[in-house]
């Protein structure tokens, strides 16, 4: 059995998204699929004042057609950045693994590639090194299967093209894919639901499904990987 995942890049993602990655042989990342400024591509949550704030790449501006591949930071990037880092560093200074995290997160945002897809490819793998995941990276575009393909087609012809049996989905997805059409493909489907996860957040009340950013700053590796398992299994 091969599992295998696809899935849109996610900047530092909350612990669903790395759980999805660890409980497949192959995890695919889209590189051609359209940017949308309502997803998570270029932003996410953490923790501010004991509240959820956003954080975001800033990006050159261009057409809301272009694919996340062909998106670029913006000029404003360097100073942008530092920005950032200061919110990071003034929010979680005192969290109890600031200074094990810290580093890496300022790695991730000083690594020296403007295109949004490289970038957060990079952090991905980064962040995956971190918590000692260890499935591999698979580009869409590098996969030799008609990209003109939408939706559903899609996913199963990349799967097929890597030999997989079995595509798992995060929950959010039950409603787009039908069964029967894996099985006469010869593939499996099943959904993962992510159990809900609370931890010490200083001494305020818990906001939960924020960055990994938080989730790494309060908890140590060890258990972070005792939480990859926190998950339901739903097949429809």
């Amino acid at each position: 059995m091969k599992k295998v995942a696809i899935m849109q890049p996610y900047f530092l993602p909350y612990i669903g998204y790395f759980q999805l990655i660890n409980a497949v042989d192959e995890f695919i990342v889209y590189d051609n699929i359209q940017f949308s400024k309502k997803g998570w591509f270029h932003r996410n949550r953490f923790l501010q004042n004991g509240s959820d704030e956003y954080f975001t790449l800033p990006l050159k501006k261009d057409s809301d057609y272009l694919n996340v591949d062909q998106r670029f930071l913006s000029d404003l990037w360097p100073s942008e950045r530092e920005k950032t880092l200061r919110k990071f560093k003034e929010n979680y200074r005192k969290a109890p693994f600031f200074e094990s995290v810290f580093p890496l997160i300022e790695d991730i945002y000083n690594f020296q590639d403007e295109n949004l897809f490289v970038f957060i490819l990079n952090s991905l793998k980064a962040l995956c090194g971190k918590l000692d995941i260890q499935t591999p990276f698979v580009i869409s575009s590098v996969l030799d299967i008609d990209h003109t393909l939408k939706g559903q087609s899609k996913v199963i012809a990349l799967c097929k093209s890597v030999r997989a049996t079995h595509y798992v989905n995060p929950i959010g997805g039950l409603e787009l894919y039908n069964r029967s059409e894996f099985e006469s493909n010869g593939l499996d489907l099943s959904f993962i639901k992510s159990r809900p996860i609370e931890y010490p957040q200083f001494s305020n009340n818990f906001v939960p499904w924020l960055s990994v950013l938080d989730l790494l700053m309060f908890n140590s590796t060890d258990q972070i990987k005792l939480w990859f398992g926190e998950f339901d299994v739903i097949r429809n």
